[in-house]
């Protein structure tokens, strides 16, 4: 992250600390992959924790909140999709857990499988990221992500693999 970047952003600014994964986002490499990992006790911690629906209005609310979060801090640094925004990862993560049973081998899997459909963008998912702009733009295909990721985990424990 360039200097003048780096002045653009506050992390005592709520909505700066959120977009940037509680900092998570300002490790110099693969941020996006240390933002997913930032998700995981509090995935952990809303499944174990939360009734389904409950747990399902969070991850919306993230992914909602996540447009405008995630919008105006891209703004304030005057960069589109900065890599150190990585909400858009946390709430992805909150998607992929929906209605999962939570242990170490489906949080592995789960986080493997949307790193990697957020990584390569397979399907429509780079389309969604290269036609959308602003916050919805940085959110849309990692919320996509993570519900494909869960589509996947779910075809998985369906042949009872956990």
């Amino acid at each position: 992250m360039t200097p003048e970047i780096r002045q653009r952003i506050n992390l005592f600014n709520p909505i700066h600390f959120l977009a940037l994964g509680f900092g998570s986002g300002l490790v110099p490499k693969a941020p996006g992959t240390f933002g997913s990992l930032a998700a995981i006790p509090l995935v952990w911690w809303c499944a174990s924790s939360l009734t389904l629906p409950v747990y399902i209005c969070v991850a919306v609310i993230a992914c909602v909140a996540g447009i405008y979060l995630c919008g105006k801090t891209a703004k304030d640094m005057q960069v589109h999709d900065h890599g150190a925004i990585v909400w858009d990862e946390i709430a992805g993560m909150l998607c992929v857990f929906i209605a999962i049973p939570i242990t170490w081998e489906t949080l592995l899997l789960g986080f493997v499988l949307f790193r990697w459909l957020d990584i390569q963008k397979p399907l429509f998912i780079g389309w969604l990221d290269r036609n959308f702009d602003d916050g919805l733009g940085i959110m849309l295909d990692d919320i996509v992500a993570g519900l494909i990721a869960c589509g996947i985990l779910h075809a998985i424990n369906s042949v009872s693999l956990f």
